[in-house]
């Protein structure tokens, strides 16, 4: 089958462009390399150097006529869409229209999107929080994935256009960006490698659910033939960040305690997301425990550093 990733030079999305592969599809991916790398991408992948909001994604999928385009390109740091709203919603809506648009006009027939879990739903009483919850996003980034799914259902109304969004829940695991502001446990895991003191915002107590790229990767790979609809993507488990620090503390081989920064703004202070739609009707559930894929992830980190390798 012919896919397009958009995002396929990041994090998850070269990560699923690899089992894309694996699986015997033929790959194009599209990327502007703000945060994703070169490097990443396989090297049977037809790479594309465009931005989401480029006029030239329309010429580009008519040119490849896929079937199904995975859209993972976005801009993905929560404060960042805080302190820069209109750049948020210039890549997280006008971009996701852009795809949209150029994917009808393409004839693609299915949109699998990357959508957020926390983000859309905010701060709720209800965990772990089923797809039915109401939306209360407390971020503009968690606005903009919202606005994605809106757009979606457009699409699929007006032009038959099949989307399915994927509302991940904190993803983490070999190749996230420990870089800015993303991503606590690759942020937690070079300093930890460097000897360094990890800060945590706040007081730690806040809580996610944190699921496993390679789990991730598996749920993408079944929406792409399962039934249409919102999924959320995660484990059904909150951990808070304290404890994540003290499993990849325990990993590295440190015993010194993380310092406590101030909290920042925009940030949730629970997640944890229900499975039970995705395990049901995408016959989808995550295989890797939080213990053996932050180790995993450290370790991974610790090779890319040429580091001794933790045990």
């Amino acid at each position: 089958m012919n896919v397009v990733v958009t995002g396929g030079a990041g994090f998850i999305g070269s990560t699923l462009v690899d089992a894309l592969f694996a699986d015997g599809h033929t790959v194009a991916v599209v990327d502007d390399l703000s945060r994703g790398r070169r490097e990443q991408v396989a090297g049977a992948a037809d790479l594309h150097l465009l931005d989401v909001t480029s006029d030239d994604i329309g010429p580009l999928l008519e040119s490849v006529q896929p079937e199904v385009v995975f859209h993972l390109a976005a801009q993905i740091d929560v404060r960042r869409s805080v302190s820069e709203p209109i750049l948020d919603t210039s890549v997280n809506v006008l971009g996701t229209v852009n795809v949209l648009q150029s994917c009808v006009s393409a004839g693609v027939r299915r949109v699998v999107f990357a959508s957020s879990g926390g983000a859309i739903y905010g701060d709720t009483e209800v965990m772990p929080t089923p797809e039915e919850h109401p939306p209360a996003p407390a971020s503009h980034y968690g606005a903009a994935k919202l606005c994605g799914e809106v757009y979606g259902g457009v699409y699929a109304r007006l032009y038959g256009l099949e989307f399915t969004s994927l509302r991940y829940a904190n993803v983490y695991g070999p190749r996230q960006d420990p870089h800015g502001e993303a991503g606590v446990v690759a942020i937690f895991a070079e300093r930890l490698l460097r000897g360094e003191v990890p800060v945590i915002n706040g007081d730690g107590l806040q809580t996610r659910d944190y699921v496993h790229v390679d789990d991730v990767v598996r749920a993408n790979l079944a929406a792409m033939r399962g039934p249409v609809g919102a999924y959320n993507v995660g484990t059904g488990r909150e951990t808070d960040v304290v404890a994540v620090h003290r499993i990849l503390a325990a990993a590295a081989g440190s015993d010194d305690p993380a310092r406590h920064g101030p909290p920042k703004a925009g940030e949730q202070r629970w997640s944890c997301l229900s499975i039970e739609r995705a395990r049901t009707e995408l016959g989808w559930r995550p295989k890797m425990d939080l213990d053996s894929g932050l180790a995993g992830t450290l370790r991974w980190f610790a090779e890319q550093r040429g580091a001794a390798t933790p045990s």
